[in-house]
């Protein structure tokens, strides 16, 4: 591993930098497209559609992928690239149409600190939850198909609009897939390591990093399919170690810190990364506190920080942090490898992120 380093500060700077440029676009984003959409005029169903988009699209969210989209167009140059803005609001739009029908699926209230899509559409229309349902699935799919609408729009020829949109499509359809997977995952006794990675790699990595790196190469003129082995193994070790970070956070991570309560997975009966090993870890009078948990929404902070006693007691704990140490360290060997074609900086950042991001559950 090289010892150049950027330092972590300077790399949260950077990364706090496209956040707030990229909120005050997505702002701007959705007052134009209030004042431009095709919709009829009488319909007051449509504006109040895209205000609940704009509502949870622009609410909270670190923006790690714009930050992926902009230091992958840094890899081939440091200078201004057109599309980059189009691109990190495509691939944010896409996160939007993913969020709603995450919290359609699990019957989620609350999304970044507020209400979710379904339950705003539930509260609107108390007397009609099958409408409130219906409308609340229509806006994840103009979401999904807005994201593909800003890219048609942006500023690049016309091969390279087409190329990101096909990566965009093949994202969009990896995000379904990951969540049809997913769900077979909680149908499976004890799910395989294979098929709780092919949840981590279509759930997360092709949309989350994937899909940002190849965007961001095609906005600078570089041609990502000649190096498509490497980068969807970077996405790959990055999807897990971070679905791993997720699911171990939500078991072993402080409430307080993270501002929600922990053990939701175990309350849903999710079959998660941490839950899978604590399922196959225990046994006897602990197997029973830990089935009679699993699943049951009314289960109190008490019984979980118990579950949580006995998955650390069974080594669950920390056989999940060398876990994430290793996957951290596998795509940081795999992002040394691209040195030779890529510009050091932006290199180097890629190389050491994901083990700074490790760092923040370990």
């Amino acid at each position: 591993m090289t010892s150049t380093a950027l330092p972590a500060d300077q790399v949260k700077e950077r990364f706090t930098a496209y956040e707030r440029r990229f909120n005050t676009r997505f702002e701007r984003y959705f007052r134009d497209l209030a004042d431009t959409f095709d919709a009829p005029s009488p319909s007051r169903f449509t504006p109040e559609c895209l205000d609940f988009l704009r509502d949870v699209s622009v609410r909270g969210g670190k923006r790690l992928r714009v930050a992926l989209i902009y230091e992958a167009a840094r890899l081939v140059t440091p200078d201004p690239v057109p599309g980059l803005e189009e691109a990190a609001l495509s691939i944010e739009l896409l996160q939007t149409h993913g969020l709603i029908h995450d919290d359609i699926i699990d019957d989620g209230p609350v999304r970044r600190g507020g209400p979710s899509t379904y339950y705003a559409y539930r509260e609107r229309f108390p007397d009609h939850p099958q409408d409130a349902l219906g409308l609340a699935v229509l806006a994840g799919d103009l979401a999904l198909v807005l994201s593909l609408q800003v890219l048609l729009d942006s500023p690049v020829s016309l091969p390279v609009r087409h190329a990101m949109v096909g990566v965009q499509t093949a994202a969009a359809s990896a995000t379904i897939v990951g969540q049809i997977t997913d769900i077979e995952r909680d149908f499976t006794p004890v799910p395989s390591e294979e098929l709780l990675h092919a949840v981590s790699d279509y759930k997360t990595a092709r949309y989350s990093v994937l899909a940002p790196l190849q965007l961001g190469l095609l906005a600078a003129g570089e041609e990502p399919g000649r190096f498509d082995a490497e980068l969807r193994r970077y996405a790959w070790l990055v999807g897990i170690y971070e679905t791993m970070r997720d699911d171990y956070l939500d078991l072993f991570g402080d409430a307080q810190t993270m501002g929600k309560t922990i053990g939701r997975d175990l309350r849903d009966g999710k079959r998660s990364y941490t839950v899978s090993a604590l399922l196959q870890a225990v046994s006897g009078p602990e197997q029973a506190v830990v089935d009679a948990a699993f699943g049951d929404s009314c289960c109190t902070p008490e019984t979980v920080a118990a579950v949580r006693e006995i998955a650390t007691r069974h080594g669950v704990e920390q056989k999940l942090r060398a876990d994430m140490q290793r996957y951290a360290e596998l795509a940081s060997a795999e992002a040394a490898g691209w040195r030779p074609r890529w510009r050091e900086e932006a290199v180097t950042l890629f190389e050491h992120l994901p083990l700074w991001s490790v760092e923040r559950a370990l």
